[in-house]
């Protein structure tokens, strides 16, 4: 199979904070289907792209066999990380794509181009190893973070970069922390806060240099495995990117960030 694009959807039964919600459903579909959906509808922008399903579990395997133009993949259960499990479905494969890109099962409302986008950055941009995508968030949108993180306070990844567009940090803490907001208030529309969105393009050699290194001191600390980039020197070039209709919600990783989702689905559909 000659693939020069790999949308990998790494989608885990197991997960400790919500069992099986890669079938839990938002509107008529499942999460699983709907990021389908982002993969099949991204595809359409280059030639030679496969759109893969990688999991440990049965379930989840004969559900995405049902869904058209997608590739489901067992993976061992062992796999610590999403990148790790993305990798190990290449591995079964048997294909080296020049690009491949991780698109998260809980990541159910990606718009399309915002994948087209980082796959270009690294065509764009040789000396990154990585791109990943990132919203500025207006004032309003950093509120609601603010009050999201009250209830889940480790859903949703902030990142800093500097005047390259090289990231420099991410962290489920909001930064950067703003000393004079309310002065900044009337003079910037949006606020200085980047919201990360988790979706990662690699170079299929930087994908497995990654997945080869230890886990990293602040990536244990965080929680957060794209740290481990940062800490090993791994360039990571961050796109800034628009959602068009709606403001980004961070990935659904608990049963209230499906109540949230439910919500920007029903919006979508008005």
């Amino acid at each position: 199979m000659a693939v020069d694009i790999a949308i990998v959807i790494p989608a885990r039964f197991g997960s400790s904070r919500f069992p099986g919600k890669p079938l839990a459903k938002i509107g008529d579909k499942t999460m699983l289907a709907h990021t389908c959906d982002v993969a099949l509808s991204a595809a359409r922008s280059f030639k030679q792209v496969a759109v893969i399903v990688a999991t440990e579990d049965s379930r989840i395997f004969e559900y995405a066999d049902t869904l058209h133009g997608v590739i489901p993949v067992m993976t061992p259960v062992s796999c610590p990380t999403g990148s790790d499990r993305v990798l190990s479905a290449l591995d079964v494969l048997q294909i080296e794509p020049s690009v491949v890109i991780n698109l998260q099962g809980d990541a159910p409302f990606t718009p399309p181009h915002v994948v087209a986008q980082i796959a270009q950055a690294l065509v764009d941009f040789p000396e990154y190893a990585v791109a990943t995508p990132a919203v500025r968030l207006s004032w309003s949108a950093l509120h609601r973070l603010r009050e999201n993180k009250k209830i889940t306070p480790f859903s949703g990844t902030t990142v800093v970069m500097n005047s390259r567009q090289q990231a420099l940090w991410f962290s489920k803490n909001i930064i950067p922390a703003i000393r004079h907001e309310e002065k900044l208030k009337l003079s910037e529309r949006f606020s200085p806060v980047y919201q990360h969105i988790g979706l990662y393009a690699y170079r299929l050699s930087a994908l497995r240099q990654f997945v080869g290194l230890p886990e990293s001191n602040y990536e244990t600390i965080e929680g957060l495995e794209q740290l481990r980039l940062l800490e090993n020197g791994l360039p990571v070039r961050v796109e800034v990117v628009a959602y068009d209709a709606y403001e980004p919600i961070s990935g659904v990783d608990t049963p209230e960030d499906l109540q949230r989702a439910e919500k920007v689905w029903l919006s979508i559909q008005k």
